[in-house]
């Protein structure tokens, strides 16, 4: 019986892995503006304070005893922790603590967490081979400008498919990122982008386990593989991203070429990178910090009848648990969101412990929240309303929720958020010097003093 094999595929795209290639290999150090580049420290940083913070969870743990089985050589750092593995698996680890608490950041026009994977490559391969830091922030920018710029190319049909972005783009980042730290050339650099558009990583499905954080981590991995075996001379298709059967074509109906090519090296997609002041899915934010306003204006959890929440559908599609039973499954509760913003005024990792989300009071606040869908409202918008047992009602609506690009975390905001996870990891004195490291990078001569510094001080 014949097979149907006809496809709906564009056979005239432009030679997309060849044209990113040729960007990363070649453009110049720092070929960008300062604005661009001090995003490039605050993403870092972010990036950074996110794995110390994790780097004790159970998830790290665990990652860390399988790695630790195939008796890895001691290469790079697991930040946060006095253990060192293989380039490949400290990016692995790291990978998944920078995403474990869902508090990194994220390109909002594709909700792409682009430091994790980067990162995470980088470092461990910059750590092992000394390279500058110079080097390290110029892979970082221009690895997260590919992986981003493939990412707004299929947005959102490749996310509605169920993939999860940050580590089906993420392997083409960190690929990108630590081809240019091994400084191959164009070819090889075609070759490394094209074995990682072999490895895609994750689902949708796997939101609220600890299989979430490992899709960034093994995006870092598989990326790092990729530019590794290109630079011994593996080989790929030349066209792997852009074929027919090549990788966009395969896990997305929408391609806009255009979005990868249209102002490549002149518009740096790190520009429009945002962070996270709670610990949670974004596009529950809006609803946090206008519950925590509610707060702020006297509203307190026993003077409510119920909480009436307006949100896009996006949000209850990604964030509609009802019942979260841990912390995990919390982050992706927009009713836990509200809860936590009434009751605590902000929600960072501890408010998303299992203690917490478990506690009576806070199941009890939870099930007041009444959550209705208003796709005239954005995504990254909320409108919220108290209703109080003396029957007055209080309004508060969010257009742009803190942390987004309309209304960015400062510097200094994203300093105490890097104090907030690492203190308890480093000590306060030890986080101190570390924030200071991370906005020098750029001007180090290696990086194995900053890496020093991420790990607990020998007692």
């Amino acid at each position: 019986m014949a097979r149907n094999t006809q496809v709906t595929a564009d056979h005239n795209a432009p030679s997309i892995t060849q044209i990113l290639a040729k960007f990363v290999a070649t453009h110049p150090s720092k070929g960008w503006s300062d604005a661009v580049d001090h995003e490039a420290h605050r993403t870092f940083m972010n990036w950074l304070g996110c794995a110390v913070g994790a780097a004790h969870h159970e998830a790290a743990d665990a990652a860390l005893a399988a790695v630790n089985m195939l008796q890895p050589a001691p290469q790079a750092s697991v930040l946060g922790r006095s253990e060192k593995v293989d380039m490949a698996s400290a990016a692995l680890i790291n990978g998944i603590t920078s995403h474990t608490f869902d508090f990194d950041d994220t390109h909002l026009k594709t909700i792409i967490h682009p430091a994790g994977p980067v990162a995470s490559a980088v470092l461990a391969l910059a750590e092992h081979t000394g390279s500058t830091g110079r080097e390290v922030i110029d892979a970082l920018v221009l690895g997260i400008d590919v992986s981003c710029r493939v990412g707004n190319a299929m947005y959102p049909d490749h996310y509605d498919r169920g993939w999860h972005i940050t580590g089906s783009t993420g392997t083409l980042g960190a690929a990108a990122a630590c081809a240019r730290l091994l400084k191959l050339d164009e070819h090889k650099t075609a070759m490394a982008l094209g074995i990682a558009a072999s490895q895609p990583i994750g689902m949708r499905e796997q939101f609220g386990t600890m299989t979430k954080p490992f899709h960034p981590g093994a995006a870092a991995r598989a990326g790092l593989m990729s530019a590794l075996l290109a630079s011994q001379g593996f080989t790929a298709s030349p066209k792997a991203l852009e074929a027919p059967r090549g990788m966009m074509q395969t896990v997305s109906t929408k391609n806009d070429w255009s979005e990868i090519t249209s102002e490549l090296g002149q518009r740096f997609e790190i520009s429009f990178n945002s962070y996270k002041p709670f610990a949670c899915g974004i596009v529950i934010h809006p609803s946090i910090d206008a519950c925590a306003q509610l707060r702020k204006q006297g509203v307190t959890p026993d003077q409510v009848e119920r909480i009436e929440l307006k949100v896009h559908s996006l949000v209850l599609e990604l964030t509609g648990k009802k019942e979260p039973q841990d912390g995990l499954q919390a982050k992706f509760s927009v009713y836990h969101g509200c809860a936590a913003g009434l009751t605590f005024g902000y929600a960072a990792e501890e408010e998303f412990s299992d203690d917490i989300v478990t506690r009576d009071d806070m199941v009890a606040l939870r099930r007041k929240v009444v959550a209705t869908v208003d796709d005239s409202i954005d995504e990254a918008s909320a409108d919220v309303t108290a209703v109080l047992h003396d029957g007055r009602r209080v309004h508060v609506f969010v257009e742009h929720a803190i942390g987004s690009l309309q209304n960015p975390m400062s510097d200094t905001q994203l300093e105490a958020k890097f104090q907030g996870m690492a203190d308890t990891i480093l000590g306060a004195g030890r986080t101190s010097e570390l924030i200071k490291a991370c906005w020098a990078v750029g001007t180090a001569a290696n990086v194995k003093a900053l890496v020093a510094l991420a790990a607990p001080e020998r007692r």
